[in-house]
């Protein structure tokens, strides 16, 4: 209500709501109740152990180290104020983006080297692979074309899209 005030009267607010004017002036004017006093108080514990963690540290890792700190709260609750104060932890288990999307309805490429990666001169067998590398502004995706017999990159090519192309030119080493 006290954000459209400038809008809409009071009054007009408080009969829409059905709540009284008076009811509003008092929440108003209410101070913080104890409850959300002691989660400002939890929030700066909180905050101190996820930056002593230098902001490693979840929920769970944070309860514990306030409950061996001797301060016994709920995990739930420390995850609220976590969230709500935008604190998140280090996560390992983010797998990065999908490389490959299989078609279920297409045929698999035939395999023409049964499995043998092995070459007895130069230029013989090319193997390819792709991969990508997180970088600050996003994923790099790089793909590249190995010489079997050598173990020497032949080509190699990078985007930051796995959109194909026509025709993709590969950079060649000299040599």
């Amino acid at each position: 209500m006290s954000a459209n005030q400038a809008i809409f009267p009071i009054a007009a607010m408080a009969r829409v709501l059905g709540v009284s004017k008076a009811g509003f002036y008092a929440w108003l004017h209410r101070p913080p109740s104890a409850r959300t006093e002691a989660d400002a108080t939890l929030l700066k514990r909180i905050k101190t152990v996820h930056a002593s963690s230098r902001p490693t540290y979840g929920a769970p890792r944070v309860h514990a180290e306030l409950r061996n700190h001797g301060q016994a709260h709920g995990r739930k609750r420390i995850a609220r104020l976590m969230r709500d104060a935008g604190l998140v932890g280090a996560s390992h288990r983010h797998s990065g983006p999908t490389t490959t999307r299989r078609d279920k309805d297409a045929r698999p490429a035939p395999d023409l080297v049964d499995r043998n990666f092995t070459a007895t001169a130069p230029n013989q067998l090319w193997v390819a692979d792709i991969t990508y590398v997180p970088t600050v502004v996003g994923f790099l995706y790089l793909a590249v074309v190995l010489d079997a017999w050598s173990r020497k990159i032949v080509g190699w090519s990078m985007a930051n899209h796995l959109r194909v192309k026509q025709r993709a030119k590969l950079s060649r080493f000299p040599g």
